[in-house]
Order: structure tokens, then C-alpha cells, then sequence
């Protein structure tokens, strides 16, 4: 059998990192993060990162472990994290998965391999300048007579992706397409319980992360994507797209009204709270604790337990 973790998710600001460190605190466990944007050093407001006072000296993991010019990807979480869950396990601890990122969730889980690629190799250079010679509805079309699978999901605007699948299959012979089925065909890495975070009234969620926001704003938010930019961070990397930093980074650049950035990061993280949930509600096996108002992590403790009792842990 895969060994057992706990899996903690959830939509923005429901409270994941608490109830993680909770149960680490009662379980001996150590906490591996699950969030696309908190690898990151140097981003700690935006991300909303954990304090050492919120951690509660309880180890964390896959945090601070890129620096925001970085090219992060899924397949470098997965090598990274499932190598912490591992020696987490080595050790007789529980590894208590916890995060909103659920792409990152579901491929560690799984034990989903990625083909390798190097940003930087003389295929990828090759491909990129085919791509603006011959544009992206020529690559689209040669990709659909080696795969025409993937090429069907495409569109011809979607460079990344269309380079991306050539490149696996000059590389390899074989097509992303066969690469993934052959991925779902392996047994699941991990055995996971999974606690799924939620407030029962939407209104509840929206105040929850308008108040964050606004936390943010006042923990210096503006001074934190100021400093990244000028340190050289660019603009269009992946990091600074993240809700917050692209926000607040335009205001920055631009006619510097803080407010309405602010605004606009509450409009995009509500928006992204409900793509989490649609997301995590794919999960038929995962156990629901919704919140009402305001979160009782004191329940949620108790309930948490009863599940991992059940589960076998």
C-alpha cells in the first residue's frame, strides 16, 4: 500500500495553514506547502507565508526554496516536495500536505512524472525562433501530425504549450498525449487523506479575504513588490504574476493609486477562491469542513483527528 499523508486544501484565506499546523502540533507532524507562490523567497506579505509565530516551531516545507526570477514549474515541485514527504515519512513523522495550489496537490499525489526540459537548450532556442518565423498556427499544425491529441486542445495562441509538445516529442520520440497516459496508468504515490477547507455562506469567504487584503496593505504590501522591482525583478516573470504582485506592481508603474490596486486584488482573489473550490469539489473522497462565519479551529481539530483515526493514522 502507498503511504498515508494528510492532505489539507481549500480556497484563499480558509485557514489551511492553521488547522495544518494544528494537527502537526497534535499528531507529530511537519508541514510540506502546496502553494504555487509561497516557494518564493522575498514574498512573504503578498503570498500571505507563515510567520515563525504561526508556524509554532513546527517544521515547513517547500517554502523560501526559489528566488522570484526563477522559471518554476509543477514537475520542480513535484521532484522537491516528494522528496521532503519522503524523509518526513523515513522519519516516522506526518507529512501534513497543505496548500490552495491543487495541480501541485493532485501531481504529488499521484507520483506524476513530467518530461524534462531545460529553458535554456539549444532545442528550446530552436523552437522559439521556428515560433517567430513561422508563427504559431504553423507549429500548430506540424504538432497535429505527431499528436494529434494535444494539438486538438490547443490554440494557435498558445505558444508555450504548442512549443512545449514539440519539444518532448523531437526530444523523445513520444508525445506528451502518450507521456500522460502513461503517467494516470501508475498507482498513486501517496495514500491521501484529504480535509477540504470552505465557509457555508460565500459572504463569509469574501469578508474573510477582503480582510486579509487589507492586512496586507497595511503589513507594507506596496513596500514589499516595490523592493522586488527594484531589485531588478521583471515585470512579466511568473512569480509577479501572482494575485497581489501583478496588481500592485501596475499601480507601481503606474499612476500609483495604491487603493484601487487594492480593490482589484480583493475582485481577483475572490475570483480565484472560487476557481479553488471548483477544483477541490473533484474530489469525491476528500472530507468537508465548512465553516460558518468565522472558523473553529478547536472543532476542526477534533473532527480532523476522528478522520485520521478512521483513516488509519
Amino acid at each position: 500500500m502507498p503511504p498515508k499523508v494528510v492532505v489539507i486544501s481549500g480556497p484563499t484565506a480558509s485557514g489551511k495553514t492553521r488547522l495544518a499546523v494544528e494537527l502537526a502540533l497534535e499528531h507529530g507532524g511537519e508541514v510540506v506547502s502546496a502553494d504555487s507562490m509561497q516557494i518564493y523567497r522575498r514574498m512573504d506579505i503578498g503570498t500571505a507565508k507563515p510567520t515563525p509565530a504561526e508556524m509554532r516551531s513546527v517544521p515547513h516545507h517547500m517554502i523560501d526554496v526559489a528566488d522570484p526570477e526563477e522559471d518554476f514549474s509543477v514537475a520542480r515541485y513535484v521532484e522537491m516536495a516528494a522528496a521532503r514527504v519522503d524523509d518526513i515519512l523515513a522519519r516516522g513523522k506526518l507529512p501534513v500536505v497543505a496548500g490552495g495550489t491543487g495541480l501541485y496537490i493532485d501531481s504529488l499525489l499521484s507520483g506524476r512524472t513530467f518530461a524534462r526540459f531545460d529553458p535554456d537548450s539549444p532545442l528550446r532556442r530552436e523552437l522559439e525562433e521556428e515560433l517567430a518565423a513561422r508563427g504559431g498556427a504553423a507549429l500548430l499544425r506540424e504538432l497535429s501530425q505527431v499528436d494529434p491529441d494535444t494539438a486538438a486542445r490547443l490554440h494557435p495562441n498558445d505558444s508555450k504549450r504548442i512549443v512545449r509538445a514539440l519539444e518532448v516529442y523531437r526530444s523523445t520520440g513520444r508525445t506528451i498525449s502518450q507521456h500522460n497516459a502513461d503517467t494516470r496508468a501508475l498507482p498513486p504515490r501517496y495514500e491521501a487523506l484529504t480535509i477540504t477547507l470552505a465557509f457555508a455562506r460565500r459572504e463569509d469567504m469574501w469578508e474573510r479575504i477582503d480582510r486579509r487584503v487589507d492586512q496586507m496593505m497595511a503589513d507594507g504590501l506596496a513596500e514589499e513588490v516595490r523592493s522586488l522591482l527594484d531589485s531588478g525583478v521583471p515585470d512579466g516573470c511568473t512569480a509577479m504574476q501572482a494575485i497581489g504582485y501583478k496588481e500592485m506592481a501596475a499601480a507601481l508603474r503606474g499612476d500609483g493609486d495604491l487603493l484601487r490596486a487594492a480593490e482589484e486584488i480583493k475582485l481577483r482573489s475572490r475570483q480565484y477562491a472560487k476557481r479553488q473550490l471548483t477544483w477541490f469539489r473533484r474530489n469525491e473522497a476528500a472530507r468537508w469542513i465548512r465553516w460558518d462565519s468565522r472558523p473553529d479551529f478547536a472543532a476542526a481539530l477534533q473532527a480532523s483527528t476522528k478522520f485520521l483515526r478512521d483513516f488509519g493514522i
